[in-house]
């Protein structure tokens, strides 16, 4: 059955890495990528760009935006990409907002939504590396994940189940299984098999009461 996907991105970002006949790639030319890609299935497509300054807005305009938007949606995917944060407060860009808004539980005209589930899809940098978010440890069998580039809301959306499987080594825990409510894919293997990894994040929502979530930007 076709899910409503909330795509979440910085619109601008030109930090990433070139596609096919297009010259000036931006995160906003992935998006259109994955839209072309889902059109043939039943899967709806929902979001918008973020060229709107949050600066002039009162929190009440922020929630009647996102929640028109993300209201019924199930799923939220998160484009990561080097560039995804910009100089100002976290506050006042969109992308942190939008990933609280999914996580709440919203009522609007008599209906309740439920906390969506959350994919972040990391994209190649413009050295057409993922190396800047995931780095390899093949000493240990592990990938690292470098969340400190990440929102605040994100990081503690990561290795947050309340009770992990992990083992030591070198001195380092790794973590095993499905530790993380936001579940992370690198982009060409997203866009391969996109329902694999929707359903990964649907299934980790089926259980998110094991998870400790954080829903506050």
């Amino acid at each position: 059955m076709g899910k409503k996907i909330f795509v979440s991105y910085k619109y601008s970002d030109s930090l990433v890495a070139k596609l096919p006949d297009i010259f000036l790639t931006t995160a906003r030319n992935y998006v259109d990528a994955f839209q072309k890609k889902i059109a043939s299935t039943d899967h709806i497509y929902k979001g918008e760009d973020d060229g709107e300054s949050l600066e002039t807005l009162a929190d009440s305009s922020i929630s009647s935006k996102l929640g028109d938007k993300i209201f019924d949606s199930s799923i939220t995917v998160v484009f990561i990409s080097r560039g995804m944060k910009d100089g100002n407060p976290e506050k006042d860009q969109w992308i942190p907002w939008e990933i609280s808004y999914s996580l709440h539980e919203q009522s609007r005209e008599g209906k309740t939504s439920k906390t969506n589930a959350i994919l972040a899809v990391v994209l190649p940098d413009q050295f057409n590396s993922y190396q800047y978010y995931f780095q390899d440890n093949p000493g240990c069998n592990s990938t690292t994940h470098m969340t400190n580039i990440l929102f605040k809301i994100m990081r503690e959306n990561m290795f947050n189940i309340k009770s992990a499987d992990t083992r030591q080594c070198n001195g380092t825990t790794i973590y095993s299984g499905y530790f993380s409510y936001i579940y992370c894919a690198k982009w060409d293997e997203f866009i391969l098999d996109i329902d694999k990894y929707i359903n990964i994040a649907l299934e980790i929502c089926t259980n998110k009461e094991n998870y400790n979530l954080c829903k506050l930007v």
